[in-house]
């Protein structure tokens, strides 16, 4: 083989093995064709051999299945049912805390589901949730992930539906692989539905492990969701509190306790719940976020730097970290670091109209008119009724003298508010 037919099997296979994940994807079809000898219903029995509810549950190898909890609770027996199979289990392992059990149940036939991980997934990634919701045939929903709670691994909050039944099921990534438990949803909560981390079933060991405390985890955690989810910041503080007091050491209470002191302006409150929240775990990225927030309330503005830069040391994808960043850089005239760290955002989430319009804000304030033009611009395009960005292009158009182009902004923003022109921009630009 001679050097050029080297360098060109070189260059190939380096091509091959750089390919991002994302071409690895498949498509919902093939995810369902994929992970579907994986689902199977789970039937909890009373003592007369009677149905007291039923689940769904995940093969993860052979003979052993994974469900929540709470779908065998207070079971004399179970079955598992794949298609018209159904056969007898056992309960081998069981965390009431983590809401996972493990059933015995020899002889179901299937293929194990292909574990992912929890840890390794982004915000903004398609997951599917599959499960067979009242005992029905097997369902499939998509969506993204919505937010990662808690440390590593993740406790895992998506927009992928999880209905009635489907407790104990598979959330799996674009490639298959079962990444989550799906566990619950809050009624009425858009985007409010949760799995369990994949990783914490190799943590379930044989027999059986009560609550220890008053409540599960997941209990805990769907209450605070809900209270926040009706804005009854009063009443989250009060759950919070039980929460810290029953699981010291659960980072995600302590955030939950940081959210609700932040919401009723009790920001020192605020910080040192934050910060106990990070004495557990110094790889929250949302509490880090939070953080920064609660210190920008207060004018902190050095210690909100520090706080947002931890954040993205742990997800440097964090658009809103970045974007908050930019808005404290700029509170501190700080506008060549505030444009950097508003393109990191829009890196992230090239539709955030408001990191578009703060961007441009940065710019006009260095008299880079061109530029502030074009990020104003690109606000409108992901959101063509602001009209703040239309006020602003029109006085950046003024400023770099195209005094046509900016009474067709002014004519945009009259259009959408004839009340909320800027007064600079009505003294410059006649009615």
């Amino acid at each position: 083989m001679n050097i050029t037919s080297v360098l060109k099997l070189i260059v190939a296979v380096f091509f091959f093995a750089t390919i991002p994940a994302q071409l690895n994807a498949l498509t919902p079809d093939q995810v369902f064709d994929k992970v579907k000898d994986a689902i199977v219903v789970v039937k909890t029995l009373d003592s007369k051999g009677g149905l007291k509810s039923q689940g769904s549950g995940v093969i993860i190898s052979s003979g052993k299945i994974a469900t929540n909890s709470h779908v065998v609770e207070g079971g004399a027996s179970y079955k598992v049912c794949r298609g018209k199979q159904i056969v007898a289990a056992t309960l081998y392992a069981e965390d009431q805390d983590k809401d996972i059990c493990i059933l015995n149940a020899r002889g179901i036939t299937g293929k194990p589901a292909q574990l992912g991980k929890a840890a390794g997934l982004k915000v903004g990634v398609r997951v599917y949730a599959m499960g067979a919701p009242r005992g029905l045939d097997l369902s499939i929903s998509d969506g993204i992930i919505a937010q990662l709670r808690g440390g590593l691994p993740p406790f895992i909050q998506t927009t992928a539906a999880i209905s009635p039944g489907s407790s104990g099921g598979g959330l799996f990534d674009g490639e298959g692989r079962l990444v989550g438990l799906t566990t619950l949803y809050v009624e009425g909560g858009q985007n409010l539905n949760f799995a369990i981390p994949v990783e914490w079933i190799s943590e379930v060991k044989p027999g059986r492990k009560t609550v220890a405390g008053d409540l599960g985890q997941t209990e805990w955690l769907k209450r605070a969701i809900a209270l926040q989810q009706m804005k009854d910041w009063q009443g989250t503080l009060v759950w919070c509190l039980k929460w810290t007091k029953s699981e010291p050491s659960n980072a995600e209470a302590w955030f939950g306790l940081g959210v609700a002191y932040t919401n009723l302006k009790s920001y020192n409150d605020a910080i040192e719940t934050f910060r106990q929240a990070l004495r557990i775990n110094p790889e929250y990225a949302d509490a880090w976020y939070n953080l920064g927030s609660t210190y920008g309330n207060l004018n902190r503005y050095d210690d909100a730097i520090e706080a947002y830069r931890q954040a993205l040391r742990n997800n440097p994808e964090h658009a809103l970290a970045w974007y908050n960043l930019g808005s404290t850089y700029r509170n501190l005239n700080r506008y060549d670091d505030a444009i950097e760290a508003y393109r990191e955002a829009l890196r992230n989430n090239s539709d955030y109209a408001l990191a578009w319009y703060n961007l441009g804000n940065a710019y006009r304030e260095l008299k880079r008119y061109n530029n502030a033009i074009e990020a104003y611009r690109q606000a409108l395009r992901n959101n063509p009724d602001y009209a703040e960005a239309w006020n602003n292009l029109g006085i950046a158009y003024l400023l770099s003298e195209n005094r046509s182009a900016a009474l067709d902004a002014d004519r945009e923003l009259r259009r959408l508010d004839p009340t909320s022109a800027d007064k600079l921009f009505n003294v410059i630009v006649p009615r």
